[in-house]
């Protein structure tokens, strides 16, 4: 067989990219694949403001308190626990001394820490604002440098499971194992059998299934639909992170104003100028994100304004200047006709983060033999109802890591012979051209449904009108995806639909209020 690997990532950010590099480096034979052109474009790179990491004003227990906090006490207490306790000195140990990744050190020579939204010590390592993009880069760099092989324009269509895809009857009567992926080569519209002893989800959330959100546009869903077609649970996927700050523009889409603005001091303002948190939370523009971000969706709706405001320029307490601490947000606002240094900056709430996904234990182990899911897809119970700022990038590392270790010590393996009685990918009969004007509008009916019935501020009739859109979405796609010529798009649209009927089904069912899911009747 052509593909057959120890194990098969799915998704190039930090999560999938640490655990193939401690693959490679124990001797395992692993891939990484991405449906998108560029090997940079995750939802790693667009991360801003930092990443949590060991500081001597830290503890573990101070950090679990903080993380708890946050997540409104339904956080997993020993996936905590143990981040708390050995994840931080990964930002040193492995991103900076072993990985090469360029942090802002402080004249004595140690990382530089900035403070952030509900956390009680600065503990927040960083390259400025373009942390994600500094830590996606030398990690990329260092799997090219082992010789990991990272596939651009591949885009998983189906997990192959034995009990669903082998022509070995016997296979049915078997406990269900997953045996790797059905690959489409965006290119050539042609699909592949990909084999693995372990396929690893690594491929991001959902912010894509709104329809104002900080993701970049491949954020559609993709592995939680996928695992949950394959048998595995999902949980919490009512906790979707809606970040307060995201740049309001008519040009410029999807751009965050990082958390690490209100660390270094700016506040949040009405259109008049006014500071209005401290109306909502004893915390003020420092409490979690939850809260600003129904502050700010309630400011505007009394004000009947389409957006609030961040004033960084008048109340900036940092060491350099706006410009030096923040180029990348300074450049962008400038591009869009805002200079932050003398001017409040246009925000609006905006969809961000699924604090849910893929139910994984310790080791990021799905609920399905030989399925993993790291990173944000996955759900190991540390956020809670709500993420902790800058924590889920140093989570991708801590799993991607774990679940790597997981997968060299297993010493049974998958036999040639069960791989070699899967069945080849069978495409449509008769399939037809799948016209982008249909999935564009696909794809918005579902955004705005989520937006305007399951977003920051959630009822119970909303919820079940977006239940019954969206099963009505689900038969047509359905349909059109059975009969249409696979491609990249039409996959994005049947993933997108089906996570996001998951989140409002969990909405549905959860009634009470908690952290990102805010429920008023």
């Amino acid at each position: 067989m052509e593909h057959v690997y120890d194990a098969l990532i799915v998704g190039c950010g930090i999560a999938g990219l640490s655990c193939a590099i401690r693959l490679k480096e124990t001797g395992c034979s692993v891939v990484v694949i991405t449906k998108a052109d560029t090997l940079l474009e995750t939802n790693t790179r667009y991360a801003q403001g930092g990443v949590v990491s060991a500081c001597p004003d830290d503890s573990a227990e101070l950090l679990g308190e903080d993380i708890i906090r946050a997540g409104g006490g339904y956080n997993r207490r020993d996936a905590v626990e143990i981040f708390a306790r050995e994840a931080p000195e990964l930002v040193q140990n492995f991103l900076v001394d072993r990985v090469g990744a360029k942090l802002v050190k402080t004249a004595e020579g140690t990382l530089h820490y900035t403070g952030e939204a509900a956390h009680s010590v600065r503990r927040v390592a960083h390259d400025n604002d373009r942390t994600g993009k500094t830590l996606q880069q030398a990690l990329l760099a260092r799997a090219q440098a082992l010789g990991i092989p990272l596939v651009t324009g591949r885009t998983a269509v189906d997990i192959i499971t034995n009990d669903h895809h082998s022509d070995d009857v016997q296979e049915v009567f078997a406990d269900r194992e997953v045996m790797g992926l059905y690959v489409l080569d965006n290119a050539s519209g042609t699909v592949e059998t990909w084999c693995a002893h372990a396929v690893v989800l690594a491929t991001g959330g959902g912010g894509n299934l709104f329809h104002h959100t900080t993701n970049p546009a491949l954020a559609t869903g993709d592995g939680i639909s996928m695992a949950h077609r394959a048998g595995a649970e999902t949980i919490h996927m009512e906790f979707v992170q809606f970040h307060p700050t995201c740049f309001f523009h008519s040009d410029i889409k999807r751009f965050l104003i990082s958390e690490a603005l209100r660390g270094e001091g700016g506040r949040i303002v009405d259109h008049r100028g006014r500071p209005f948190m401290k109306e909502y939370s004893p915390l003020a523009d420092l409490a979690p994100r939850d809260v600003v971000s129904r502050a700010i969706y309630d400011r505007m709706a009394r004000s009947g304004r389409e957006c609030m405001f961040l004033d960084l320029s008048t109340y900036y307490s940092g060491r350099e200047s706006i410009r030096e601490r923040f180029p990348t947000i300074y450049e962008t606002c400038l591009q869009g006709g805002v200079d932050i240094s003398c001017e409040p900056i246009p925000i609006v709430p905006a969809a961000h983060y699924l604090c849910g996904g893929v139910k994984a234990d310790l080791f990021g182990r799905a609920s399905v033999k030989n399925l993993y899911a790291l990173g944000e897809v996955a759900c190991t119970g540390l956020h809670g109802a709500n993420r902790l700022a800058s924590t889920s990038l140093l989570e991708g590392v801590f799993w991607g890591l774990r679940a790597a270790d997981d997968i060299a010590s297993r010493e049974q393996a998958i036999k040639l012979s069960r791989l070699e009685a899967l069945r080849e990918w069978e495409a449509p009969s008769s399939s037809e051209e799948v016209d982008p004007l249909l999935v564009d509008q696909d794809m918005k009916l579902i955004q705005l449904t989520m937006w305007n019935y399951a977003g920051i501020i959630r009822t119970e009739r909303g919820l079940r009108r977006a239940d019954a859109d969206l099963a009505y979405h689900t038969h047509r796609i359905m349909k059109f995806y059975r009969q249409a010529r696979v491609n990249r798009r039409i996959l994005e649209l049947r993933n997108a639909v089906v996570s996001a009927s998951l989140i409002v089904k969990g909405a549905l069912r959860n009634k009470a209020s908690a952290g990102c899911h805010h429920r008023m009747s």
